[in-house]
């Protein structure tokens, strides 16, 4: 059975850098920071100093605030997110219509803010005090189930919960469902909100996080002189439809989506596999599924988390997968402006590399100061680069050994 193209015609997102796409992906070519002083928590208690924060956002512009209070943070991230990419598409979605449009929004952690100020009010106010929205408020799914609600949406309704891999693993499944034929349409990426007390101190206690208390330099993935990543939330949300249905309607689109690899490192709970092996599969596996050849790839907007074992091994795994060609590959992490945002970033780092073909430009990786002599690639250091692309890909790698790979294509009808 013949393949049907996957075309993106709808781009939303909530970013340290802007609550808005459009004000993202101009912070990203310029080369700005999300990233400054940890506000939201009392940053004395907490070797990590820094966070990139979203910054004056307010769900009531989205919905009322009595359906907001029955949500986490993270949930209304994703809302909105989706909101501004449905608007984006011109999509709407009616009786004909809805059980053909789904929905496949990925989290890492869900509602972990509603789950700390829950246990508050257990331990202050007793048992009969908790809300009876607690539950749904924390599921990782709710971001899906309540896009869902909100457009009507009655195709397939699912959650990838795969670590940092989510974003991307939630974008290739929703893929897969339009590609085989079970769906028309799919709003889909990621959602996060984890800077939280609790969700801070676990990736403080398991040394994860920078202790870089410049914002300036915090992150900086690839440079010899990294250490630990910057914790990070939001959401990114694409419109994923059929090409012909896509076209039928006029909408216009953004990029293609040609292919999708995930692998498991059988390896270790927090560690990438030796080598990054399994993310070396993961993206043979997309370049596989796109048939192409691995030197047709331009870009690679990379995992880069700026934490010592990710980026070595991934560099590792680019020129294991590439050969020679790894050296004219330009590879950035876009995490250098917007931190990591965890099951999140695959979605934003979709749209990213959609952009990137779109207007053919490589985004920078920012604070790139001292060489990593393990680290030898071009990495697009501190300044944005126009570059011709036809291929480009996106890679996501999560604690629990999850990898996923998307490849896109330059869309030209």
């Amino acid at each position: 059975m013949e393949k049907r193209r996957v075309v993106i015609t709808g781009i939303g997102g909530v970013t340290p850098l802007g609550n808005t796409i459009e004000e993202t992906w101009e912070a990203i070519k310029a080369g700005k920071s999300g990233v400054g002083p940890l506000t939201r928590l009392d940053s004395d208690q907490y070797p990590a100093k820094v966070a990139a924060e979203v910054k004056d956002f307010n769900i009531e512009d989205y919905i009322e605030r009595k359906e907001a209070r029955k949500m986490d943070r993270f949930t209304h991230y994703a809302l909105a997110a989706s909101i501004m990419a449905m608007k984006d598409s011109g999509l709407v979605i009616d009786e004909k219509n809805a059980p053909r449009t789904g929905v496949w929004i990925g989290s890492g952690i869900g509602g972990m803010e509603t789950i700390e100020n829950q246990m508050d009010v257990l331990n202050t106010r007793g048992v009969r005090r908790i809300s009876p929205f607690f539950v749904p408020m924390i599921i990782p799914d709710m971001a899906s189930g309540q896009v869902s609600i909100h457009f009507g949406a009655k195709g397939i309704n699912s959650c990838s919960v795969t670590a940092c891999a989510s974003g991307t693993n939630s974008i290739g499944d929703a893929f897969k469902v339009i590609q085989r034929g079970d769906a028309d349409a799919m709003i889909t990426g990621g959602a996060e909100a984890p800077i939280t007390r609790l969700a801070v101190a676990g990736f403080t206690a398991n040394t994860a996080l920078t202790t870089n208390d410049d914002p300036t330099t915090a992150s900086r993935p690839f440079d010899k002189n990294r250490d630990g990543f910057v914790i990070g939330e939001g959401a990114g949300i694409i419109i994923l439809e059929e090409y012909e249905h896509a076209v039928a309607r006029g909408a216009k689109i953004y990029a293609e989506i040609t292919g999708y690899g995930a692998t498991g490192d059988a390896h270790h709970i927090t560690a990438p596999a030796p080598g990054g092996e399994g993310a070396a599969r993961a993206m043979e596996q997309a370049i596989q599924d796109s048939a192409i050849q691995p030197d047709e790839i331009g870009y690679i907007n990379a995992h880069g988390t700026s934490t010592p074992y990710n980026d070595l091994y991934e560099t590792m795994a680019v020129k294991s997968v590439f050969g020679e060609h790894a050296y004219d590959l330009a590879i950035s992490s876009t995490k250098s402006m917007t931190g990591h945002l965890l099951g999140a970033a695959g979605g934003i780092e979709a749209i990213f590399t959609a952009l990137a073909l779109k207007e053919s430009v490589l985004p920078p990786t920012m604070n790139y100061g001292t060489p990593d002599e393990e680290c030898d690639l071009d990495y697009v250091p501190n300044e944005a680069r126009e570059k011709e692309l036809t291929y480009a890909l996106s890679n996501s790698l999560g604690f629990g050994g999850h990898n996923a790979s998307l490849v896109f294509k330059k869309f030209e009808g």
